[in-house]
């Protein structure tokens, strides 16, 4: 689990959110699935208002900014999205959204 920190795109405070994440590299991949609810996260809606965020790890704090996946990257990541949790793909069944890849980098 990672600690994701947002800032609200009407309220300007931090919010802060636990969150299962997946690494690359430098890369930090985290699933705005919501446990397939019909709508976005409050945490995706802000980050696509501000990408600037904040992640901790194991204690350690890093700026990184995030970006939805491409149809291409998505694509490849959701095998290994699905492998390191499988709920990610009942989740998936219950929605009519695609449920966005995000990815955090430095």
């Amino acid at each position: 689990m990672l600690l994701l920190t947002t800032t609200g795109r009407t309220s300007g405070t931090a919010h802060t959110v636990p969150l299962l994440y997946l690494t690359e590299g430098d890369k930090v991949i985290v699933i705005a699935s919501w446990g397939g609810r019909p709508n976005h996260p409050e945490w995706y809606l802000n980050l696509r208002a501000n990408p600037e965020v904040t992640i901790q790890i194991e204690g350690t704090r890093r700026e990184m900014r995030a970006r939805t996946a491409d149809a291409e990257e998505r694509a490849a990541w959701w095998p290994r999205i699905v492998e390191a949790y499988r709920g990610y793909q009942e989740y998936q069944a219950r929605t009519d959204r695609e449920i966005p890849v995000v990815i955090l980098q430095p």
